[in-house]
């Protein structure tokens, strides 16, 4: 964990949403305060110290500010940020916007496996409830390493989750040593299928993981797997997450600010086609609103 960045969170224009605070009435679930999750977004800087190792770059701003604002346009009361990998484990700026919002914020973080027991304590009081594994282009981690087994113990202790980012293909590997050391277990973006899921093997054992329990899965940045996010491929590998799994095992994400995709969708898009995978309004409630509540510690009671 790093020391906190120069940038003052604090600031006026960081903070103050851009958007008019009105929520879509069909956004609101009855009773509670937590209305709807979006369990899966990104804020930054351009001007933050990168990553040595990086895959992308970005060259503007997704400010706490701008981030809030779509969620209060939209009617989502909660999120959760991820820490964008480009910013490798250096978190403290995602740790400013959660402690600026500690009750309508939570946050995934980027650790070290060899990262003490007491500095992920301090992240947990700042509103980190699990840690991220982008191993997207990168070799799987040999987790049976004493620093991978000591790190998925303390998660396990502090009650967070582990959420995996890698191709279907490699799910199993991925994903398997995190169950067995007896973690929570998300998974990014559909499972990150090479197209349909039809036979795909990766997708069927994610199939089989969700309907076991301790495994989520998020219906986010369907654009990262399929040309069309509201086509049939989308919508057959939710129904088939849906089938094996129920609500209870869903979770929904903009995955705002769409890093490399920015031209392709918007925030209002991203919502909306979860009616094209999801037709039953009840069970779209659950995504939005009780699991997330749920495996994020929510209370029920903020606003």
């Amino acid at each position: 964990m790093h020391a906190d960045t120069s940038v003052s969170l604090q600031e006026t224009h960081l903070f103050t949403p851009k958007y008019p605070q009105e929520a879509p009435q069909r956004r609101t679930a009855a009773g509670g305060g937590v209305r709807a999750v979006d369990s899966h977004a990104h804020v930054f800087l351009s001007n933050l110290p990168l990553a040595p190792q990086r895959r992308h770059a970005p060259d503007y701003d997704a400010t706490p500010a701008e981030y809030l604002g779509l969620l209060d346009a939209h009617g989502l009361s909660h999120a959760l940020l991820v820490q964008p990998s480009f910013l490798g484990t250096d978190n403290s700026f995602m740790l400013g916007a959660l402690r600026a919002c500690p009750d309508r914020l939570r946050g995934v973080a980027v650790v070290a496996p060899e990262t003490p027991v007491a500095e992920l304590r301090v992240l947990a009081d700042a509103g980190i409830c699990g840690i991220r594994l982008n191993l997207m282009g990168l070799p799987l981690p040999d987790f049976s390493q004493l620093a991978w087994q000591d790190l998925l113990q303390h998660v396990r202790s502090l009650d967070w989750h582990v959420e995996v980012h890698r191709p279907s293909h490699d799910l199993a590997a991925a994903c398997q040593p995190v169950l067995d050391a007896g973690c929570r277990l998300v998974v990014d973006h559909f499972g990150r299928p090479g197209g349909s899921t039809a036979a795909d093997a990766g997708f069927d054992w994610l199939l089989r993981a969700a309907a076991k329990g301790r495994t989520w899965v998020k219906l986010s940045a369907a654009y990262r797997n399929w040309p069309d996010p509201a086509g049939a491929d989308a919508r057959r590998a939710a129904r088939s997450l849906i089938d094996a799994a129920g609500p209870q095992r869903l979770l929904w994400g903009s995955d705002w600010p769409h890093t490399e995709h920015r031209e392709h969708t918007s925030y209002p898009h991203t919502l909306a086609v979860l009616d094209e995978w999801i037709s039953d309004p009840e069970a779209r409630r659950c995504i939005l609103a009780e699991t997330p509540a749920a495996l994020f510690r929510f209370s029920k009671e903020t606003s």
